[in-house]
Parts: structure tokens; C-alpha cells; sequence
């Protein structure tokens, strides 16, 4: 019977996949078939909503909302264009140095905002055409453009990195996996300008005037305020001042003065800020709801404790298990969304991992990364079509300069998996 059940929930959930589905829809409806059909679980209505309810009782899933509306209200704050002045100040001057204002900009604001999406719109709508008027094919921002929002999802605060907290049980811990992400985030930023010099060597793309250090000082004084936001909301966690779900609302008071300060913010901007945070909230909460009631159907099948006998019995190298993981989750990236995949896979890869001694918090990182990939990849990719919208090309159009640019994250991916202390030397520091 066990069998019978796992065939139907995966059959039906990528057959409603396939016909197009939304996949918080899929989710539910093959979750809830699967389980009337299973007489051991009726009656089958009550479960499913007791489990999607059950689901997201939890105080930390708190953060997310007040993490989504900080985000919004730095979006509508004006801090783009005050980060993207000062990375211009720092980089802009070196040969190609257009391209590492874009990363270095998408970094600072996907970490501050919490949203790669945030970070495409907010940073590509104002670098593309600054960038094509210096010689910067358009394809070429685009791809860049679109790989760097994603560290804004491995640099805190990252509600995926809540959401990935939430499905491992308690095996790892927000704090823990916040402080986890720096060095990661940075290495892929780091990477990412690394092949942009190769490109810009290659191409002989212009370098911009040289900054003078009073103009430094100048940017870095109008966009301090902005980074101070990392520090107060990270510091406050580190210090034990508060909890992440506490730090999230702190965030949101504090992205509501600096927006009055900044003049770029009003009462009567409010009511539709609150309105897409509520939009975005509701979208998100209601993955998690369906994913939780799949999650708990996994357990209740014995699906991560036979996927766990699977592949210790039929691969005995730990590598080439590492490897299969991450060839897994690279493909499910490239066709699911960020949330419902942690929500799904978790509960079956982690007990493997777990067993082959990988912390809980190193996979957490190495499975977002994963999916950073997938959300820069066809054809569901959701950060590669904004990025390919903002610079108003066809996705055809940003392939290709992608490339060399997923590249350069597999490559940090690797590292990061088999070289765990890069991930997990910052939370030992902190004893987290």
C-alpha cells in the first residue's frame, strides 16, 4: 500500500505539473487525493486541513510577512539608486566596472530587501540602460543582472532560509543559517564579478572616471542608513537582543523612518505597500500551508526513511551521494519554485545527508544555492523572466551570456559542498 500511495502522490502532482497547474494547487490537490484513496487515512478532508493549518502555526513563519513588507517599503524607499551610487563609487572606476557596480548593488539590496525579484527589478531597471549607453550589450546586464539577485537569497535576511528552518524540524536554527549564508553569498558575488573581468578583458569594455575619496565618503554617508538595516537586524540576532521573528518587525519599523526620512515614503503610499506585502504573504503562506500537508503525508509513508535505505544501499561513496543531491535539486530548480521545493525535499534528502554527517545548516545553504541556479534557468526560472523583462529582451536573447555566468555559481556550489567549513566557520565563531 505504501508503494501504491508514493506512485499516486508523484504521479498526480507532476501530471496536474504538466497540464499547468499552479503549483501550490498541484500540491494540495495530490496530496489530498492521496490521501482519500488511502482507506488507512480517512477521514481525508479533515487531515489535509488539519495539517495545512498545523502547518503554519509556528511564531518564527512570523518573520515572513514583516520581512516581505521591510522589503517592500526599501523598494519604494529610494535605496536602490543610493546603493547602485555607491558601488559605482568603489568599482565603477576599474576596466568593466559597470558590470561590478550591477553585482555589487544586487548583492546590497537582495540582502537588504530580502527578495531576488526585488533585486532584479529595483537594480535592472535603473543598471540596463546605464549600461547600454557605455557599451554594455543589453543581453549581457541581463545575465548578470539576473544570477546576482539571487545572493540576496543566501545573504540574510532570507525568508528562504526561514522557510528552509522551518522544514528541517528544528535541526537548524534561523540564527545559525543566517550567519551561515554570508560567506557563501559573497563567494557567489565574488564569482560572479570574476567572470564579468574575464568578459570585460576579453571585449575591452570602458572603465569609468576614478572616484575621488570625498565622493566615496558622500555615497557612503547617503547609503548608510540602508546598510545600517543589515547590521541592526543581523547584530540584534547574533547578540541575542531578539529573535528573527522580533527582528523582522524591528526591520519593518525601521524601513518605515528611514523612508520619512528619505522623504521617499507617505502615508498615502502605505495602504498599497501593505496591499502587495499582503499579496506576496498570501502566496507564500499558502505554498507553505500545501507543502506541510505533503510533507507530513512523506512521513507518514516512510518516504525520507526509504529514500535514505535507497541510496546508502544502492551508492556506497558519499561524494557521488553529494553529487546525485545536487544534480537532483538542480533539475527540480529548473521547473519549481524556491519555496515549494525546500518544503518538499527537505524531509527527504536531509535524514540522507544528515547520515552521511553533513550538518543540517551546511545542507540548508547548499540546497538554496541549488535553487538560486534553478530560478535562473528555463523554464519555469521566475528571477530569469523579470530579469529578462526589465532589460526588455526575449529570454532567447539572455541565454547564451548566462551561460558562463551559472557556470561560475556551480562551480561555488561544489566548493561549498564538499568543503563545508566555508559555510560553517562564521556560525562556530558566533556558537551558533
Amino acid at each position: 500500500m505504501e508503494m501504491i500511495s508514493i506512485l499516486m502522490l508523484f504521479a498526480s502532482f507532476f501530471g496536474l505539473l504538466w497540464y499547468g497547474v499552479p503549483v501550490a494547487y498541484s500540491i494540495g490537490i495530490s496530496t489530498t487525493v492521496t490521501i482519500l484513496l488511502n482507506i488507512a487515512l480517512l477521514p481525508g478532508i479533515t487531515t489535509v486541513a488539519q495539517r495545512m493549518t498545523t502547518g503554519i502555526d509556528s511564531f518564527p513563519l512570523l518573520a515572513i510577512p514583516f520581512f516581505v513588507l521591510a522589503g517592500e517599503l526599501m523598494n519604494r524607499g529610494g535605496v536602490a539608486n543610493r546603493l547602485i551610487n555607491l558601488a559605482k563609487s568603489l568599482v565603477g572606476s576599474l576596466p568593466g566596472g559597470l558590470a561590478y557596480v550591477n553585482t555589487l548593488a544586487a548583492m546590497l539590496f537582495g540582502a537588504i530587501s530580502g527578495s531576488a525579484v526585488a533585486a532584479a527589478s529595483a537594480i535592472g531597471s535603473v543598471m540596463t540602460d546605464r549600461m547600454e549607453s557605455e557599451g554594455y550589450p543589453r543581453p549581457f546586464s541581463a545575465a548578470l543582472n539576473i544570477t546576482a539577485s539571487t545572493t540576496g537569497l543566501l545573504i540574510p535576511p532570507s525568508n528562504v532560509l526561514i522557510i528552509y528552518a522551518l522544514a528541517s524540524g528544528g535541526a537548524a536554527s534561523v540564527e545559525a543559517l543566517f550567519i551561515a549564508g554570508y560567506v557563501p553569498g559573497i563567494l557567489v558575488g565574488l564569482a560572479l564579478m570574476g567572470v564579468a573581468a574575464v568578459i570585460a578583458y576579453k571585449r575591452k569594455f570602458q572603465r569609468g572616471e576614478r572616484t575621488s575619496l570625498g565622493q566615496i565618503w558622500l555615497d557612503f554617508r547617503r547609503a548608510f542608513f540602508s546598510l545600517l538595516m543589515l547590521v541592526v537586524v543581523v547584530g540584534g540576532i547574533v547578540l541575542g537582543f531578539f529573535t528573527a521573528t522580533e527582528a523582522a518587525a524591528v526591520a519593518v519599523a525601521y524601513a518605515l523612518v528611514l523612508g520619512a526620512a528619505y522623504r521617499t515614503i507617505s502615508f498615502k503610499d502605505l495602504p498599497s505597500i501593505i496591499l502587495n506585502s499582503g499579496k506576496t504573504t498570501a502566496v507564500v503562506m499558502f505554498l507553505i500551508c500545501t507543502s506541510m500537508a505533503m510533507s507530513w503525508l512523506f512521513s507518514f509513508e516512510g518516504i525520507p526513511q526509504l529514500m535514505t535505505d535507497f541510496l546508502l544501499n544502492t551508492v556506497s561513496n558519499p561524494i557521488l551521494i553529494f553529487l546525485l543531491i545536487n544534480l537532483t535539486l538542480l533539475v527540480v530548480g529548473t521547473f519549481m519554485d524556491m519555496t515549494p521545493a525546500v518544503l518538499i525535499f527537505t524531509p527527504i534528502f536531509l535524514p540522507v545527508v544528515v547520515s552521511l554527517g553533513m550538518d543540517p545548516v551546511h545542507f540548508g545553504i547548499v540546497m538554496v544555492l541549488n535553487l538560486c541556479i534553478g530560478l535562473c534557468t528555463p523554464p519555469v526560472g521566475t528571477i530569469l523572466f523579470v530579469g529578462a523583462g526589465i532589460a526588455k529582451i526575449s529570454v532567447a536573447e539572455v541565454i547564451k551570456p548566462l551561460l558562463p555566468f551559472l557556470a561560475a555559481m556551480i562551480a561555488v556550489l561544489m566548493l561549498i559542498t564538499f568543503f563545508e567549513d566555508i559555510t560553517l566557520w562564521l556560525p562556530r565563531v558566533f556558537g551558533l
